[in-house]
């Protein structure tokens, strides 16, 4: 399954809930990716321009990009951007399909 990162910022209100009822959001973040038949790989609470890190696996790139905007659509985060990422060994393919097409590209103006 492909893998995605997800970071998101706490909203206002995100951070109100937080503090009105402390918990560890691990399980919810858990559920939410099971109803689309991924799995969590790690979940973090950062500092700095992101609150949460999530890595996870699901089906598809659709399934990712709308987990995000479902949790955004409930006003708890803001800000949330979804990655795709590939293991070292995997991106290589990639690497090589991109050799075979360098050149291959007319940019714009030329």
């Amino acid at each position: 399954m492909p893998i995605f990162i997800t970071y998101a910022t706490y909203s206002q209100d995100g951070v109100k809930g937080m503090l009105k009822k402390p918990a560890d959001r691990t399980a919810a973040v858990r559920a939410l990716l099971k109803k689309v038949g991924g799995k969590l790989l790690a979940f973090y609470m950062t500092t700095g321009e992101n609150d949460v890190v999530v890595v996870s696996e699901v089906p598809d790139g659709t399934d990712a990009v709308a987990i995000g905007m479902a949790v955004a659509a409930s006003g708890a985060v803001s800000n949330v951007e979804t990655v795709r990422a590939w293991k070292a060994k995997d991106f290589a393919a990639i690497t090589k399909k991109a050799a075979k097409l360098t050149g291959a590209y007319t940019p714009p103006g030329k």
